[in-house]
């Protein structure tokens, strides 16, 4: 399959990028899947590896309303609940946006991914350079915001109080994106700062 890339001349470039990101805006994007998918209205999805046991429920019940609702949504993909909704998502037809912390050239393309893409129902995504062929710390912060900068909307599943996901929604608040968290006392740290209360099954109040 062929990578595809554009770089900030491109009339493809998001220019919520440049508007969220600034100088630190990614100088070519590189993709791989169906390029359309890229011009529909994204949720981000995210999830701290710690989460309360009524949370985790809450985010596979919203995984499979979006899944029915054939909601576009993006994501790292990297915790363990975020890969379990992954699959979810993947089980439904609606387009799926992955976005991998490292480079897509040499990556090796999951099983769980080739049928999707074939599809047209995958887009794989990334801001890094060749260079960049392995996960680390720094480059998943930068993918976290490049996903985010990307969204319309975020759901953050749970994030602990003084938390570094904290400190990142009061980060994504500041740039005015719409944020959103499951209603619940285990979320009064976001709700207080801002993000607005949902429920999984209320697709309705997104937007």
């Amino acid at each position: 399959m062929v990578i595809a890339q554009f770089n900030q001349d491109d009339t493809h470039y998001p220019s919520d990028l440049r508007t969220c990101l600034g100088n630190h805006a990614p100088k070519i994007i590189t993709a791989l899947g169906n390029l359309a998918i890229f011009k529909d209205k994204k949720i981000a999805f995210f999830c701290s590896v710690k989460c309360p046991g009524h949370l985790i429920l809450k985010t596979y019940d919203l995984a499979q309303h979006l899944k029915e609702a054939g909601v576009t949504v993006i994501g790292g993909f990297h915790s363990p609940i975020e890969r379990e909704c992954l699959r979810i998502l993947l089980r439904g037809p609606q387009p799926v946006i992955v976005c991998p912390a490292r480079s897509l050239k040499g990556m090796r393309l999951q099983a769980e991914y080739k049928d999707p893409i074939k599809k047209g129902q995958l887009l794989l995504l990334s801001p890094f350079k060749e260079s960049k062929n392995r996960n680390t710390v720094e480059a998943a912060n930068e993918r976290n915001r490049f996903v985010a900068a990307l969204a319309d909307t975020i759901l953050v599943a749970h994030a602990s109080p003084n938390s570094k996901t904290e400190m990142f929604c009061r980060e994504l608040l500041t740039w005015g994106k719409r944020l959103y968290t499951f209603e619940s006392e285990s979320n009064s740290n976001l709700i207080q700062l801002g993000a607005k209360p949902m429920e999984a099954n209320d697709l309705s109040k997104w937007g």
